[in-house]
């Protein structure tokens, strides 16, 4: 049985791959592409703020696609189109009649199995005047099926084939169908298929891959500008020590709001009037700065607009709010962008690239920046004004002579009746919207673990040593404050104070938590500090958190001294001695009763295995991909929904330089682990660190914890060991002669020839 390749004559094989391939992507498509109505769920619905700007962006989003009706009946249509067309495909798949799929020249005969010649020559007769071609009612097809089945049921040789192969010409050739028309290998049209192919090959594949890869081309990873990101790098390198002000005018310069470098910006004819008579309402704008691309008149409208929109002044509708929502709604990836610029920056300043290194004031004024835009609000501005209906006018009653509420975390732990009394100006549905806002921010156990990971001793640190500290935080809802009576001081312990030198807390601390040893210090005047000043031995070196019981970090110092050492080293080489012995003892003291002491030591062996897997396994899922969603915010004066990030770093407060990269946390719903690694200073001392916590979204939310690290001098590398040194016994055990030959066979080992 041969074998041949032919394309699809008939057309069948081709409507088969097609009908499979359109159904392979058919169905895909319309589960992710077919627009779904979002039902209305009144629960979530009342749980929402209904203060004014809330409703105002609510009903902005839903606007900010007008075409979104006439899109979604556009993708209906296709989609609905395609499946007409995929039952079309499936209908001319079924009318294809192959001609020997089934043959039986009995069935197409119209007789019974076994039949005489007679009978057979009788239907052949009468089908054959009604099926020939040359009759009215003819029909080839059918003809040639009826003759095949004649002959096959007649000559001797034909019905031989048909009940052998089951075809009466013969075993046939194995016939592989090329799902493709063959008009598109005939001669007349090769033209116009070599046409089509140079058409899609080398006209429009090259146009659409050198379109994207220009426009790829002009981008970081993070979609900005590379234009605005070398002018970020200028400026944060020009001004290592800049202000909040300055980081404004940068972010304001950014060239995605200059139409030269972005399609979207609008141009107005009105702006020429709006932008100047907004200049006179904001003081401090410096819009006489000289700086190029500061001066700028894209530059200044959009610094104006930052401006206006932290200041909270209302917009025109029609032309500066639109703009201004915008701007404001790209300024949080432009500020990531800035803090990973500004970090950079500081890497290339460590490793000596250039002289002028960033300040940590600097990194930390960008991040400052971004809440400020997410809620509208000047820094210097109460936090207190991130809850619905709360303004100047209200704040007065916030601050009285019995008590003074300046935070967000006060204000939500006075009892339910002191909080209603101070807002006792607001309806009660004002004052619902309030408290619903202020039960959904977050609430951050924040608590930190430092260590050495990899290491034998891992709470010792040596110089040079690569310290992880380990970051855990834990989100709960602000409503989990409520009717909980706390000291106002245990709020403001964990919050970012610049201003004051962490772990110099005042007065007495009456709970049960175990403060670290630095601060003990602190409280107890002149007379403990001079007592401390004496020489006493070294405290121990262990430098983790107990993340349990103390929200700040326990530092406890082990020290070693290099006799200990040098004496411990003599008594393993003594015990190595008798280790046989001690074995033997200690299977003896077993039996007789010390069983229990050796069983103590097991499940510590077995805590501190199940405590290092644990530490590998955490490190492995922090290496797994971000999540980018954890907790909408309630931003009234942001134009987009946006989820809560926070920036986690360690930075050296004395030295004002950071020790590692922000961490950018965007997946923090319940809890979340972050490994910050530095290495530890070169030379032995005690030294002051920080680890702060910043959020991208709320105002007064920033948290630092102290810790101090107790460096020690790393041990020298030992070289001689006696365990490691070997005598050389003076007599060996011979060999005999016939072990020491080879098994292979030398050319020494060859006879020579004989002449």
């Amino acid at each position: 049985m041969g074998q041949k390749f032919q394309y699809d004559e008939s057309g069948g094989t081709f409507f088969y791959f097609l009908l499979s391939f359109w159904a392979l992507i058919l169905g895909p498509v319309t589960l992710f592409y077919w627009p779904r109505k979002q039902k209305r769920n009144p629960d979530e619905e009342k749980k929402l703020c209904h203060c004014q700007p809330c409703l105002q962006k609510r009903e902005h989003l839903k606007n900010a696609e007008p075409w979104r009706g006439i899109k979604h009946f556009l993708i209906k249509l296709v989609i609905v189109g395609g499946w007409l067309t995929l039952i079309f495909l499936a209908y001319k798949v079924s009318q294809f009649d192959y001609e020997m799929a089934n043959f039986d020249p009995y069935e197409i005969l119209g007789i019974s199995t076994g039949a005489s010649q007679s009978e057979i020559k009788k239907a052949y007769r009468k089908l054959s005047l009604i099926l020939h071609p040359d009759k009215d009612t003819g029909n080839e097809k059918e003809f040639m099926k009826l003759s095949k089945a004649y002959q096959a049921l007649t000559d001797e040789e034909s019905r031989k084939n048909w009940e052998k192969y089951g075809n009466p010409d013969g075993p046939g050739a194995m016939s592989f169908g090329i799902a493709l028309p063959s008009w598109i290998v005939e001669k007349e049209n090769s033209v116009w298929v070599l046409g089509l192919y140079a058409l899609v090959f080398m006209v429009a594949l090259p146009i659409v891959v050198g379109t994207w890869w220009n426009r790829s081309i002009k981008f970081t990873g993070d979609q900005v500008l590379l234009d605005t990101t070398q002018m970020y790098y200028y400026y944060f390198h020009k001004t290592p020590n800049m202000a909040l002000k300055r980081v404004i005018m940068i972010l304001a310069a950014s060239l995605e709001f200059d139409r030269k470098h972005n399609s979207e910006i609008v141009e107005r004819p009105s702006d020429d009037e709006e932008v100047p008579h907004l200049f006179k309402k904001l003081p401090n704008l410096k819009e006489k700065n000289k700086e190029k691309p500061l001066c700028y008149p894209y530059s200044l409208k959009a610094r104006a607009i930052l401006h206006a929109h932290l200041s909270r002044i209302a917009l025109n509708p029609a032309t500066l709010e639109k703009d201004r929502q915008y701007i404001v709604g790209k300024c949080p990836y432009l500020i990531q962008e800035q803090v990973n610029c500004v970090n950079q920056l500081i890497l290339l300043a460590y490793a000596g690239r250039i002289k002028s290194l960033p300040s940590i004031e600097t990194i930390e004024n960008c991040m400052k920046l971004c809440p400020m835009v997410v809620q509208g609000l000047w820094e210097f501005k109460s936090p207190l004004m991130q809850l619905p209906h709360i303004n100047d006018d209200n704040l007065k009653y916030f601050m009285s002579k019995k008590r003074q509420i300046k935070s967000l975390q006060q204000y939500a732990q006075m009892k339910t009746d002191e909080r209603r009394s101070l807002l006792r100006n607001l309806s009660d549905e004002e004052y619902e919207n309030v408290i619903k806002v202020l039960g959904k921010m977050p609430s951050i156990d924040f608590q930190i673990t430092v260590e050495v990971m990899d290491d034998e001793n891992p709470t010792e640190v040596t110089a040079g040593a690569i310290v992880t500290v380990t970051v855990n935080l834990k989100r709960k809802n602000m409503s989990s404050l409520f009717n909980d009576d706390v000291a106002e001081d245990d709020i403001a312990e964990n919050g970012l104070d610049e201003g004051k030198e962490a772990g110099g807390g005042d007065g007495d601390n009456d709970t049960k938590v175990k403060r670290p040893a630095w601060l003990k210090q602190k409280k107890g005047g002149g007379k403990k500090v001079k007592k401390a000043s004496k020489p006493a031995p070294k405290a121990a070196a262990l430098i983790k958190t107990n993340v349990e019981d103390s929200p700040s970090v326990s530092v406890e110092r082990k020290s070693k001294s290099k006799s200990e050492r040098k004496q411990r080293l003599d008594e393993d080489q003594a015990d190595s001695a008798d280790e046989s012995d001690a074995d033997t003892n200690e299977l003896n003291d077993k039996s007789s009763g010390d069983e229990s002491t050796t069983q103590k030591s097991n499940p510590e062996d077995d805590d501190q295995e199940w405590e290092k897997f644990r530490k590998i396994h955490e490190r492995e899922k922090s290496l797994e991909g971000k999540s980018k969603s954890s907790h909408a915010v309630h931003c009234p004066y942001f134009p987009h929904d946006k989820q809560e990030y926070w920036w986690t770093y360690i930075c050296d407060r004395k030295s004002r330089t950071l020790l590692t990269a922000p961490y950018h946390i965007t997946g923090l719903v319940e809890q979340e682990t972050v490994h910050l690694k530095f290495t530890a200073p070169t030379w032995a001392g005690v030294y002051s660190f920080t680890v702060c916590l910043r959020s991208d979204s709320y105002i007064g939310f920033d948290q630092q914890k102290d810790f101090k690290l107790d460096v020690k001098k790393a041990p020298e590398e030992i070289t001689k060991h006696p365990q490691w040194e070997f005598e050389d016994s003076e007599e060996e055990n011979p060999v005999d002669k016939a072990d020491q030959e080879s098994e292979y066979t030398t050319d020494e080992d060859l006879p020579e020839d004989e002449d």
